[in-house]
């Protein structure tokens, strides 16, 4: 998905929330719980913007029904954690991401991006607890 693509890479969180449809789904690569909603979303990407140092994407992959189906293969460093990655991104008939899921490893990372984004939910919580109020 390249507007996600472009949007991540130039650090245009704004651009990044306005593809989130209402209804997505994001599934964290180091939570079972899957977070329902563009506000929790938004905000979850706006701390892991923060979390991850040297953040690149080095492939995009298409395909599914009507290419609907993209994968974003990327690395990045937590700290002094090397990690690789890989966005899932699913749109929507409207052209909007209605399922984004992410994968890291080595173990060593994504235990760091857990620490790490562990540290800030509390703030993220709240973050989107006042962007749904906004929108509503």
């Amino acid at each position: 998905m390249r507007a996600f693509r472009e949007a991540v890479e130039a650090g245009d969180l704004d651009a990044v929330e306005a593809l989130l449809a209402e209804n997505v789904v994001f599934t964290s690569p180091v939570v079972f719980k899957p977070y329902p909603g563009r506000a929790i979303t938004a905000a979850i990407l706006r701390a892991v913007s923060q979390v991850f140092e040297d953040f690149r994407y080095d492939r995009e992959l298409t395909g599914g029904e009507n290419g609907r189906d993209h994968a974003l293969v990327f690395t990045a460093r937590v700290g002094e954690r090397e990690l690789s990655g890989c966005d899932f991104i699913h749109v929507d008939e409207d052209g909007l991401i209605d399922e984004l899921t992410v994968m890291v490893r080595p173990l060593s990372g994504a235990q760091a991006l857990a620490a790490a984004m562990g540290a800030r939910f509390d703030a993220i919580a709240k973050e989107a607890e006042a962007r749904a109020a906004s929108a509503s």
